[in-house]
């Protein structure tokens, strides 16, 4: 049993598609007709209007992505964050040229909307990145004060929503470029990057002319067969099953199936003495993770030789003080929580 924050295991239909399909995606229009309808359905995920793309790559290609797309040498951009990767942001800013000032708390904090509204006040800023879930402490980021201060100064958002898009709602309609991934919890397979570009950004984005090869979100604006690059095709109708599905339940039912695994897992937690590393009221209904300061490491492996069950520690500082459970996807099922929790119950 797979029970990490990603990559998730794949449905049975999912896994049916991909044996099947055998498409070339530079001669063949078909190819085109499903890409389009794939764009269609991330279009009513994401609940925007605004052009997606999608990338061949990792999730973190698409954070690479909008930074090196949209930053030029001085450009000022706010990093505000409370985990890893809103930390990560602020490396890539540098790497491109830019002015990173990073407006951080700590870990189990929540973001720090005050130091953010007194750094907007000192300065200007020409973007701001975010995480929407920061995956290695299981913490779900309420954007909207945030997005609120923004707006009200005129910035540019760029969201990292990779492990809450599909599995809880993501206002990416107030986001300038919104970033997913295909193997969270859409539950496909890992390698396709996904963005969601706003007008402003798109024009941002043209006027730096962006100097990046693969790294780079300009291609695809407007893009037409054949594509800037080739796509794994595999991966393409694999996600384009995963989101029927999803859409088949329905959103809001795949919502509530997530919330439920969760409440689950935290229920089960607690009756074993375990507390979540953030606060309950900001656990993310994708991920729960523990605190479980110097043994995560002795549990996963236990769990793993012992079980079978696979699930995640932390990372870097926190690798051996937070183990995480991933109800995420295929994986939002109480049945298939309540087994992992089982295991876990055995080994405490």
């Amino acid at each position: 049993m797979l029970l990490t924050p990603g990559p998730t295991p794949l449905p049975p239909s999912v896994r049916e598609v991909m044996s099947e399909a055998l498409i070339n995606p530079d001669v063949d229009p078909a190819f085109a007709d499903r890409y389009d309808a794939l764009l269609d359905k991330l279009g009513t995920v994401f609940g925007t209007d605004d052009e997606i793309v999608v990338m061949g790559g990792e999730g973190i290609l698409g954070l690479e992505a909008a930074i090196a797309s949209t930053v030029a040498p001085g450009d000022r951009v706010l990093c505000l964050s409370n985990g890893p990767y809103g930390d990560g942001f602020a490396d890539f800013v540098e790497r491109y040229g830019g002015e990173s000032t990073l407006v951080d708390a700590d870990y189990d904090d929540p973001l720090p909307i005050a130091d953010l509204e007194r750094t907007l006040e000192r300065g200007e800023f020409d973007l701001a990145t975010m995480v929407h879930c920061e995956t290695p402490t299981g913490t779900l980021n309420d954007l909207g004060p945030a997005l609120d201060r923004f707006e009200a100064h005129d910035v540019l958002t760029v969201v990292d929503a990779v492990s809450s898009l599909g599995g809880t709602p993501v206002p990416a309609d107030r986001i300038d470029i919104c970033l997913g991934a295909s193997q969270k919890c859409f539950s496909a397979p890992p390698g396709l990057a996904i963005a969601s570009v706003s007008d402003a950004a798109w024009e941002r984005i043209e006027t730096r002319e962006p100097e990046s090869l693969y790294t780079n979100l300009l291609p695809w604006h407007d893009a037409e067969q054949p594509y800037p690059y080739t796509h794994l095709t595999t991966l393409v109708v694999a996600l384009d099953e995963a989101l029927d599905l999803l859409l088949e339940a329905g959103p809001a039912a795949v919502y509530d199936r997530h919330r439920e695994a969760a409440a689950v897992c935290r229920e089960r937690g607690a009756d074993m003495g375990l507390d979540p590393y953030p606060d309950p009221d900001r656990c993310s209904p994708t991920v729960t993770a523990f605190s479980t300061p110097g043994r995560a490491t002795a549990l996963q492996e236990r769990l793993r030789e012992a079980h079978g069950v696979t699930l995640s520690t932390g990372l870097g500082d926190l690798a051996d003080d937070v183990l995480r459970v991933g109800h995420m996807g295929y994986n939002a099922d109480v049945e298939t929580v309540d087994r992992a929790m089982d295991a876990l119950d055995a080994e405490l």
